[in-house]
């Protein structure tokens, strides 16, 4: 029996069917088996994701593997300078054969959204999503509509070709539970990669292995999963430094601090444990709280990057003693 099923005997089934995800995408996408965890906890803590890295390293890939694996509706919207806030959310439109309005809706209502190259939209446009991201609904002339549930938001963008994009701003970045970066495969790796795609697209065979039922339950699950007072101290004492830190000009709000709590809890299920260890909350601090920090110019100058002050605070903050950090949580 796995650790899972000593923790949450009920849900024997679901143990094994979350480890099976994780080995579908990981059949398409090669050597990144702690992006799709990240992915996943995300997914359970009912947050987005926003994938910032060059083209061409499987961002694209991953979404779709994720949302086959997870048997959801995807969509894509390829934003651009001429995309409308209706193009995301949809349209009320006359129907002459009925004699009345009818509402089409837009790629938005689905079960994972892949929103590509995000900033090369207009501020208009990357603001429709605001609603869809935040309360799970769109509003088209006044009518209020519920978006699909799970819903997720995989927003991407290209760090290097910065000519005619507009940079997210700070109230859109602080709706993406977290950033991830991709990176280039290693040697062996891409080497794999080739080989497995040298005769067809293992994309096209794969098959969903959970039901978004399911995927709703995890996700009331993470609520329980345990959390010890010496974890969740730790988790506020990093939050706070990076309120008190020179060189940043604004830090993590209150709402990153919940982010950063569930995500752990959500972390701590993908891991197949039912208490959060401290390892939890520094791991995923710099997803959850880098695109959250605000440089002062002179240390952006000085070459300093949130990243970098991240680092520091965790080597600063002494990670509470395991055993202390999780037998208070049981």
């Amino acid at each position: 029996m796995s650790v899972w099923c000593q923790y949450f005997p009920e849900t024997k089934v679901m143990s094994v069917t979350l480890a099976t995800i994780k080995k579908n995408v990981s059949a398409v996408i090669v050597g990144k088996e702690k992006v799709i965890d990240l992915l996943l906890t995300a997914l359970l803590a009912d947050g987005h994701v926003l994938l910032e890295d060059v083209p061409g390293v499987g961002k694209t890939m991953l979404a779709k593997a994720l949302a086959k694996s997870l048997g959801l509706e995807f969509r894509r919207i390829q934003f651009t300078p001429d995309l409308l806030p209706s193009d995301v959310t949809g349209i009320n439109y006359f129907n002459q054969k009925l004699g009345e309005f009818q509402f089409r809706p837009g790629p938005v209502m689905t079960g994972i959204l892949l929103a590509d190259e995000i900033n090369r939209a207009t501020p208009r446009t990357q603001a429709s999503l605001l609603e869809a991201m935040e309360e799970r609904q769109v509003t088209v002339d006044g009518v209020t509509r519920p978006l699909p549930r799970p819903f997720l938001v995989i927003a991407t963008q290209n760090p290097v070709e910065l000519a005619g994009t507009f940079p997210l701003p700070e109230a859109q970045l602080d709706r993406f539970l977290m950033k991830l970066n991709l990176g280039y495969p290693t040697e062996k790796e891409e080497n794999e990669i080739i080989r497995r795609f040298e005769r067809q697209n293992p994309l096209a065979e794969l098959q969903p292995v959970v039901t978004a039922a399911e995927v709703l339950e995890w996700q009331k699950r993470v609520r329980q999963v345990r959390v010890a007072e010496v974890t969740r101290e730790y988790l506020v004492r990093i939050v706070r430094q990076t309120r008190e830190e020179p060189a940043l000009r604004y830090g993590a709000s209150p709402r990153g601090s919940l982010a950063l709590y569930r995500a752990a809890q959500a972390l701590a299920l993908v891991r197949e444990r039912d208490f959060v260890v401290p390892e939890d909350v520094k791991e995923l601090a710099g997803p959850i709280l880098g695109h959250r920090l605000i440089l002062h110019s002179n240390a952006r100058l000085k070459g300093e990057t949130p990243e970098k002050i991240l680092e520091q605070i965790l080597e600063k903050i002494p990670v509470p003693v395991e055993e202390n950090g999780t037998s208070r949580g049981r």
